[in-house]
């Protein structure tokens, strides 16, 4: 028999094309077990990370908090969407101002956590936004340790600052878990932005679709904050909207409320 008979003689037997048919798969899988043995960091595992640390599911007890807007609500200094569109804006700019700053500087200098800690508290004299960042803070470090290892005891490396204001372990939690340094201040503010809305949802300001409409007109508001603030020094921290550091303050009076600050 000619050697092109042999061949087509041999695929036509069965058992020839289910071997045949396991050598690709083994090839295949050969490939596949090849891939998958490239280092995490390679596959877009940071994606999955800044995903992970931007849902509104990981547990850092930010939806406990208004940043205000409870107070200033009940108060009746917003009553309508315009109104609720300025109070986010001015939080905004008040938090690229007041606060961002520590987020930048706890990124740049990690090892001067402790120092920008005591800094944060001294600044902070609202006692409301004074326990609320405290406690913000207290949550995320507990939740990175406890998430994210290695990676999470290398951020906390045994050293919990005296008062874990939320600024600057945040700076200081992003940079041990190697978020790049604009995504960090971008996702900083999109955290505050996302949690006032889902108050102002939960206090039935807005429903849940106009919450999003506005999330997204004000993207552009947020990133020019983001823009003017992110290079701010500490010796240039201000409160912008004095208005709103009263009304936050006022919280523990309110009669009956949803949140803590």
């Amino acid at each position: 028999m000619n050697p092109r008979g042999a061949e087509t003689q041999r695929r036509k037997n069965p058992q020839n094309r289910i071997a045949e048919t396991n050598g690709r798969a083994r090839k295949s899988l050969g490939a596949t077990s090849q891939i998958s043995s490239t280092p995490p960091r390679l596959r877009g595992e940071n994606d999955w990370l800044l995903w992970q640390l931007a849902d509104s599911a990981f547990p850092t007890g930010g939806f406990a908090h208004s940043a205000g807007l409870e107070a200033a609500w009940q108060h009746g200094e917003v009553r309508s969407r315009d109104e609720l569109a300025s109070y986010l804006e001015a939080s905004l700019r008040q938090a690229g101002s007041a606060v961002l700053p520590f987020v930048m500087a706890a990124y740049d200098e990690p090892d001067r956590i402790d120092d920008l800690d005591h800094l944060c508290e001294a600044f902070t004299t609202n006692h409301v936004a004074n326990r609320a960042s405290r406690l913000q803070g207290r949550a995320l470090l507990s939740a990175v340790e406890r998430i994210f290892k290695p990676e999470g005891r290398r951020a906390n490396s045994g050293m919990e600052p005296a008062f874990a204001h939320l600024a600057p372990v945040f700076g200081f939690v992003m940079r041990h878990l190697d978020v790049p340094r604009d995504t960090a201040a971008r996702m900083f503010l999109f955290n505050y932005l996302r949690s006032l809305l889902a108050a102002a949802v939960r206090l039935n300001i807005v429903g849940p679709m106009e919450a999003q409409a506005m999330q997204h007109r004000l993207a552009p508001n947020a990133e020019e904050i983001l823009q003017d603030c992110s290079t701010l020094a500490l010796d240039d921290l201000a409160q912008t909207a004095p208005l709103l550091d009263l009304w936050q303050g006022a919280q523990d009076r309110l009669y009956s409320r949803l949140f803590q600050s």
